[in-house]
């Protein structure tokens, strides 16, 4: 097996080394992994492409490359360039420093590379590490993901849904914030939304009296809908949730249509 693999935390990230351990491990000894990552952070771009701008590339080691673009840029440099003609049979993303769960899917740069992936017509998997109180004190934080990822990824590709419809079906996994022993299972879970406010700006004035604002991120260890992806991952749970890009509200088309009839 072919895998491509990128994430939003930059081609040094930590998270970047367990996924790197996963795919090779899911490739097999006969195999080909192959890095195409953010020279530097992308946290937060989304699904985020640099199409005003040209884009460097640069090849660090065998089969590992630094892009100066977003997580959806490297997969579309990874497919038409770096890889060309080696077409991969998987596309992983992550593993995220923190949760993708919730509101969180609609700004990860983890989930933008992933569902390009999808769009591009591959099997695709954003992976992400819920970061916590259990986790802060681990040799590891990435412990739970690290031991239990691999199987994951497999029972995903022996067992899920994989479709070949123009938005087809990725798959979002988020390890809950504590050690490996800790996990309880999986859990198939919905996209939540956390009861917090969500982003907000702080001002702030610099040394040279310019006035700059800062974006805030929200409570994350906060109160969900029962079922969904967060409240899964705080209660100890892998969770596993199938996304398409359609963003089409379709439980509203029906009655909207008479409306405007």
């Amino acid at each position: 097996m072919r895998i491509l693999i990128t994430n939003d935390d930059g081609i040094n990230a930590p998270g970047l080394e367990v996924l790197t351990r996963i795919a090779t491990e899911v490739a097999g000894p006969e195999g080909e992994v192959w890095t195409v990552a953010p020279a530097f952070e992308q946290s937060g771009v989304g699904h985020c492409i640099s199409y005003t701008r040209p884009m460097m590339v640069a090849k660090l080691g065998e089969r590992r490359f630094a892009a100066e673009g977003s997580p959806a840029d490297c997969v579309i440099a990874a497919l038409y360039d770096v890889m060309e003609g080696a077409r991969p049979d998987l596309v992983l993303s992550g593993v995220n420093r923190g949760n993708n769960s919730g509101e969180n899917v609609l700004y990860s740069g983890t989930l933008g590379g992933a569902m390009e992936g999808a769009l591009q017509g591959l099997p695709a998997i954003a992976l992400s590490q819920f970061m916590g109180t259990e986790t802060s004190v681990l040799d590891d934080p990435f412990e739970a993901a690290q031991v239990h990822g691999v199987r994951v990824v497999r029972n995903l590709l022996d067992k899920g849904l994989w479709d070949t419809a123009p938005y087809r079906m990725f798959y979002n996994v988020n390890f809950p914030p504590v050690g490996a022993a800790g996990v309880r299972g999986v859990r198939v879970a919905k996209q939540g939304f956390r009861t917090s406010p969500g982003f907000s700006a702080e001002p702030h004035v610099s040394p040279t009296g310019r006035r700059y604002l800062w974006l805030k991120g929200s409570p994350q260890h906060v109160p969900s809908l029962p079922g969904d992806d967060t409240e899964a991952t705080l209660a100890g749970y892998i969770a596993v949730t199938p996304l398409r890009a359609d963003l089409t509200a379709h439980d509203s088309l029906a009655e909207l249509e008479a409306r405007l009839a």
